[in-house]
Order: C-alpha cells, then structure tokens, then sequence
C-alpha cells in the first residue's frame, strides 16, 4: 500500500523525505530510485498494549507462527477483541502455555498487562505525545520488551520520522550492501553514519530493508565481524513484513 493511501495517513512528508536523502546521500539516492515510492503502512492496533503484546509473541518466531499465536491469544478476549489487560491476567498459565508461550512470554505478558493497568504502559494518546527516547525509557521497563521493540512500535505504529533501529540485522546488513562493506557495522558505527540521514532515518532504515530484498542470495556474502556481536536480529522479520 503507498504510504499516501494508507488508512492512517503518515505524520510527515514522505516525498519531502525521498527528496531530502536524494540530496544528501548519493548512494541512497541511487538505491531510492531503484526501489522507488516508499510503500509504507502504518499498523492499526487500538493501543499501546496490544501493539506491545504482538510484538512479544513475534520475539524469534517465524512470522507465520507468531501470527497464530497472537490469533489463539486473541481469541481468549471478549467479542472477538484483543484481551484487556485485566482479562489477560485471569487467564491461567497453562491456557497460555497451550496458545504456544513459552514460559518467558508468559512472564513477559502479563508484566505488560500488569504494566499497563499500572499506568507505566501509557495509553496510544498519551504516546503520540511523548518523544522518542521517552518512549524508549518507559517501555524498556516492561519484562521481554527491548528498545528493538519500542523502535518498531515508533516506526511501524506511531509513524515516527527519525527513527534508527541501529541493533536491526536488516537495517545492518542493509547499510553494509548499499555501502559496499564486506562486514556487517557495529551499531555505533551505523549509529554515527546515520546523522547524515536526520531528520528522516526512519526512511533511511527503510530503504535499508529494501536494499536487502534487492540483493537476494548475494546479500547472505556479507557476515558478521568475528568476535563482536552486531546486535539482534529483526524478531518480527520488518524487511519481509513491510515488503
């Protein structure tokens, strides 16, 4: 879906946004031109919580199977909705062990519904009100929720512009076949190339999962750097799932 008729129109100029890395950055201006139109859409969940609480069951799972386990949990909810957060803490462990949790995810969901309840959790209007890092900070403090985690929920829910998820394997490995590295950067290294790119690097990053589609089979020559990890790889796959 183009971004300009997505549901949930963008907060901010995607075309302005082309033209400007065009400008800036020759290398991705040639890869922009290449993929052409940034098709983006935004997710549509009704909360912070049930925005948070699928990202969880994506946690090193397949796509295909994360979104089955989200549709079994989802079903333990009232009307055919999303559990409320209460809802979700009167269902026994072992309901949500056979919705295929693990024993973490169990922890780590009902420490987001408790978190929620709480007020720690903050409500979707509150969060589009709140920067970035203020974000990152609050929900960091929820069990199994990493600042990964929060970046996608920025980019993909809340449609923040300059956002860089510098621990993402695709955005990584992306950086590395556009700029010709044979390794894949440390996140400090993408982190310090990304300046450049303000004030839109959520675009950037963007690209960057293009970049590797692009690439096919070629993009699996380029690895990690011997005995330095590189950060995580994307759980909830944001390459193949904005395609």
């Amino acid at each position: 879906m183009n971004a300009a008729t997505s549901s949930i129109p963008l907060p901010f100029d995607h075309i302005e946004a082309r033209a400007h890395l065009s400008r800036i950055d020759k290398r991705l201006a040639s890869l922009i031109e290449r993929v052409g139109t940034f098709q983006f859409k935004l997710d549509e969940c009704d909360s912070v919580y049930e925005s948070l609480l699928e990202a969880v069951m994506h946690q090193s799972i397949a796509g295909k199977a994360a979104q089955a386990i989200f549709q079994r949990v989802k079903a333990l909810g009232t009307n055919g909705r999303c559990p409320t957060p209460k809802e979700l803490l009167r269902v026994p462990n072992r309901k949500l062990r056979k919705c295929g949790l693990s024993n973490a995810k169990v922890a780590a969901v009902r420490d987001l519904a408790q978190k929620t309840i709480d007020g720690v959790v903050p409500t979707l209007d509150e969060a589009q009100t709140m920067k970035d890092q203020e974000l990152v900070d609050r929900l960091i403090s929820v069990r199994g929720i990493g600042a990964w985690t929060v970046e996608m929920f920025l980019i993909f829910r809340l449609g923040r512009p300059d956002v860089l998820p510098i621990h993402d394997y695709g955005v990584q490995k992306g950086y590395a076949i556009t700029y010709r590295k044979r390794k894949i950067p440390q996140p400090k290294e993408l982190l310090k190339f990304g300046e450049r790119w303000r004030p839109y690097r959520t675009v950037a990053s963007w690209y960057m999962w293009r970049a590797v589609q692009l690439a096919g089979p070629q993009a699996r020559t380029i690895t990690k750097a011997k005995g330095k990890a590189t950060g995580v790889v994307a759980k909830k796959s944001a390459a193949k799932k904005r395609a």
